[in-house]
């Protein structure tokens, strides 16, 4: 029996169709390549006015931190209690909160929507509803259920298919760290979103390479750079932005400037390196909140700062006020 490639197929196609000429409004095309981290928060980092909202969505995360400012000060102080109980429990439970404890929470939070995206879609592929996915669940929810030797015969283009099919089960068995061939609710994860997984690193360069790399020399010539971003009508004189892009090329993109891009400049290019934001922020808040100067947490000192972690209705108020002051 065999199932008609499902809809998530045609979300699926829909990701990856090639992209054609872009909006006259739209700009560069093909930035979505390139991932870059989102910052923290879009608060001002404004601590010395009495302005912690940066530090609160820092540390809940945008959502959470809402959902804090509506709180008295007691209940969210007794939620944060529980939350140092959590990140102490997820490191190595010595009753103290460490940089590093303090760092992993803050990333975790930071990661919450890929974590729900991935949660609301588990079921879609768990068919067995064993707590695993493996590879064949993935396949068949993604391309639908074929016999041995059916695969794609219904469809035209079929080898397209198929190599799409065997470039994602590449990404499955990179993912797949255990090797298993059974992925975690956090191997799906990295499967589904590779660019926060320094172990994914490598696929998503490949893959990269792989779409761009039209010749198959291995490298991303300056043309196969331009062609991702931008298709010219017969007769039509290249946009300003295009020549930019040119340009782009040429003074960062190619690093060693020998004309092309390597893997590793594509990696560069791609996933470019950033700042550890959440260290940065764990390493502010351990300064603000470590009293004695142990280099370290207890719970009494995190409680003791509790406003510059969370908010509450109180600390909402007060930054109101402070708003007002400012702009009078």
């Amino acid at each position: 029996m065999m199932w008609r490639p499902s809809l998530l197929l045609l979300l699926l196609l829909l990701r990856r169709g090639v992209q054609g000429k872009p909006s006259p409004d739209a700009g560069p095309h093909g930035q979505g390549r390139v991932h870059q981290a989102a910052p923290l928060s879009e608060a001002p980092h404004d601590d010395a006015h009495g302005n912690f909202q940066y530090d609160h969505e820092a540390f809940l995360g945008r959502e959470v931190a809402k959902e804090f400012d509506q709180l008295s000060p007691e209940e969210s102080r007794a939620r944060l209690g529980r939350i140092v109980d959590r990140m102490d429990r997820a490191g190595d439970g010595d009753g103290w909160v460490s940089l590093a404890e303090l760092r992993a929470w803050i990333a975790h939070t930071q990661q919450r929507h890929i974590r729900d995206s991935v949660s609301a879609a588990w079921n879609t592929y768990d068919t067995d509803r064993d707590g695993r996915v493996g590879w064949e669940e993935l396949r068949n929810a993604t391309y639908g259920h074929y016999e041995p030797g059916e695969e794609f015969h219904d469809v035209e283009d079929a080898e397209t298919y198929k190599k799409m099919m065997a470039r994602d089960e590449r990404r499955f068995r990179v993912a797949d760290q255990d090797g298993d061939s059974m992925a975690t609710r956090e191997e799906l994860t990295a499967f589904l979103h590779p660019e926060e997984f320094p172990h994914m690193r490598d696929i998503v360069i490949a893959e990269t390479l792989e779409d761009l790399d039209k010749n198959k020399d291995g490298y991303v010539q300056v043309e196969e750079y331009i062609a991702d971003l931008y298709s010219a009508e017969p007769g039509e004189e290249e946009p300003a932005w295009v020549r930019t892009e040119r340009e782009q090329f040429r003074d960062f993109r190619d690093l060693n400037k020998d004309g092309r891009l390597d893997g590793s400049e594509v990696g560069h290019w791609v996933l470019p390196p950033a700042q550890d934001q959440p260290l940065v922020e764990a390493n502010h808040l351990l300064h603000e909140s470590d009293t004695d100067k142990d280099g370290r947490l207890s719970k009494a000192e995190i409680l003791s700062n509790w406003n510059m972690f969370v908010g509450s209705q109180a600390t909402n108020y007060g930054e109101d006020l402070t708003r007002h002051h400012d702009e009078l």
